[in-house]
């Protein structure tokens, strides 16, 4: 009867555990980012208000290889201009992967807000 209780309590926090790492995995390897507009983050793209292309490509490195088993390692990432506050605006980022080859980063506002843009890139 003491084993079958151990074998349940085992199981069940094994179970725990999976779920936990699954749940951190899918919190930290999202893709979509919200940022403030403000003096330091705003530029003007096209006349329309727009976030830093230098933000948009510090932001999009540091979320494209967060966890070691969640992505591709990338560096260098540029952003040929600001993203625009619109929804639906797109740019295409561009970085190295760990094999020295060009990585291409699709990068397309979610939201905006007279305040904000959430925005997704695709891994």
């Amino acid at each position: 009867m003491q084993s079958g209780k151990f074998l349940v309590g085992a199981v069940g926090g094994a179970t725990a555990v999976v779920a936990l790492g699954a749940l951190g995995t899918h919190l930290l390897s999202g893709t979509e980012s919200t940022t403030g507009l403000d003096e330091h983050s705003t530029v003007s793209v096209g006349g329309t208000k727009a976030l830093s292309a230098d933000i948009v490509a510090a932001r999009a490195q540091s979320k494209f290889h967060p966890l070691p088993w969640v992505g591709d390692k990338v560096t260098g990432v540029t952003c040929p201009s600001g993203l625009k506050a619109v929804a639906g605006a797109t740019v295409t980022c561009t970085g190295k992967g760990g094999d020295g080859a060009t990585v291409r980063i699709p990068v397309t506002v979610v939201r905006a807000t007279a305040d904000s843009v959430t925005w997704k890139f695709d891994r």
